[in-house]
């Protein structure tokens, strides 16, 4: 509990935390500094940059999905025998479920873990307005941790005109500024950043962002502003470690697609997995030609699928063997990505269609939107996977939809408590949309490891 911790956020989306947290984080290792990198909230494409291009341990941290002291748990079990922690905010500072509750914002991960916030504030095109924007956040501060704020998108003579005037104004920090770099830009799609590796020479460019955010930001005082930090010790003493949670799935193996095509994960769903004594085996939906002849379970996650669904159609042998292993009654989970992988046809957004594993004799088509969009609670119907007084916490980001969504299960939205009936669930699959949090109901992951071992 006693590592020095840093949370950079922004007023909103698009402001450029991606681009700070990576440079910052390049700018740390550079100076030989053991970190550990996080991302509020549960998305997976940001963990990959630290993770993939930078090197760097990350995990996700979601007050939605865990709760206050169980995101506490994992927060100091991840950044165990680190020197220092960098936060990567979600959407605003103020931001949670539903966009107007604090419940899974920055704000409240800050808060629980007692992590002070730099914000970052895109000043491009703006003047003094930027004073009331960056008082209204402060005001806004009831415990008082912004500590500083970072002008992104701003000239270096700029700056120097806007700290002023903020600095007369304002009781915060100016540590410094970001110009904006076209080299540095990092393109969005969907709900989400591109992926690090469709992004060229991107190892280069945080290399590069590392060396400007060193000229232009005092990252010396970050690291200062870093070690003030508390905790109540007493408040976590009774919650036990993930050590104490070890259990043994005994000799089993739990093969898990993963290539270009799917790639998101929660590491922490894996860790559980792994914890409980189950092998993990990778493979390549693309690349290679069947799963793994020794497995015991298949987990299909999320990713990007529609892009490579020309490659995904042709390989028919993996299609084939996907195919025969759930009709011979092996356990799956499939998750968004996943989930449209199983259907028989995907219908994409200039309307080519492809056939894909035929397991759920649906299509899935591109409807330009984004669908069900958000946090949720799910219970399943029947309790195959869950007792009927058992929730498992998830979020969906598709631009995708199925014409057959499944009714095994029901999801609920929180604050506007709307529900709908979704996922695939029988007595050896849970198949669906929801990307699912495993550690919101460990239940979960000890119902399918049980139905690994029976199978």
């Amino acid at each position: 509990m006693s590592i020095p911790r840093i949370m950079i956020a922004a007023t909103g989306s698009g402001c450029g935390k991606t681009l700070i947290t990576c440079s910052l984080l390049g700018a740390l290792k550079k100076m030989n500094i053991d970190v550990a990198a996080f991302k509020c909230g549960p998305d997976y494409i940001d963990p990959m940059f630290h993770r993939t291009v930078l090197d760097i341990p990350s995990d996700n941290l979601d007050t939605y999905f865990t709760g206050k002291e169980k995101t506490k748990e994992i927060f100091d079990s991840f950044s165990k025998g680190h020197e220092l922690a960098v936060i990567e905010g979600v959407m605003g500072l103020y931001d949670g479920a539903g966009g107007v509750s604090l419940e899974g914002s920055s704000y409240e991960l800050a808060s629980i873990t007692h992590t002070p916030v730099i914000l970052v504030i895109d000043a491009h095109g703006m003047g003094r307005s930027v004073v009331p924007i960056i008082a209204g956040m402060l005001s806004y501060d009831k415990e008082k941790l912004i500590k500083g704020v970072i002008l992104n998108r701003v000239s270096k003579s700029y700056f120097s005109t806007l700290s002023k005037l903020i600095k007369e104004e304002l009781d915060i920090e100016v540590l410094g500024y970001f110009e904006k770099k076209n080299e540095l830009s990092i393109s969005s799609r969907h709900l989400g950043l591109t992926l690090p590796s469709e992004i060229d020479n991107i190892k280069a460019k945080l290399d590069m962002g590392a060396e400007y955010i060193c000229e232009s930001v005092d990252i010396e005082r970050i690291k200062e502003i870093s070690k003030c930090f508390g905790y109540d010790e007493d408040k976590i003493n009774n919650f036990l470690t993930y050590e104490n949670e070890k259990k043994n799935g005994g000799k089993i193996t739990l093969a898990v697609a993963r290539d270009e095509a799917f790639c998101f994960y929660y590491e922490a769903n894996l860790r559980m997995f792994k914890e409980r004594g189950v092998k993990i085996e990778f493979f390549s939906p693309l690349h290679d030609k069947k799963i793994p002849g020794n497995c015991s379970g298949i987990l299909l996650g999320g990713g990007y699928p529609e892009l490579y669904a020309k490659q995904l159609s042709e390989n028919k042998s993996m299609l084939s063997s996907i195919n025969e292993a759930i009709k011979n009654g092996i356990p799956s989970l499939a998750e968004c990505g996943g989930f449209m992988y199983l259907h028989r046809e995907l219908e994409d957004a200039d309307n080519n269609i492809y056939n894909l594993a035929g397991v759920i004799d649906e299509r899935v088509s591109y409807v330009g939107r984004p669908v069900r969009f958000g946090y949720i609670e799910i219970r399943d119907k029947n309790g195959l996977f869950l007792l009927k007084d058992k929730r498992i916490k998830g979020h969906e980001f598709h631009y995708y939809d199925s014409t057959g969504n499944g009714d095994g299960a029901i999801a609920v939205k929180p604050v506007s408590n709307k529900t709908w009936d979704c996922c695939y669930i029988k007595d050896n699959h849970f198949w669906g949309f929801p990307h699912l949090y495993y550690p919101s109901c460990p239940e979960f992951v000890e119902a399918f490891i049980d139905k690994m071992k029976h199978f």
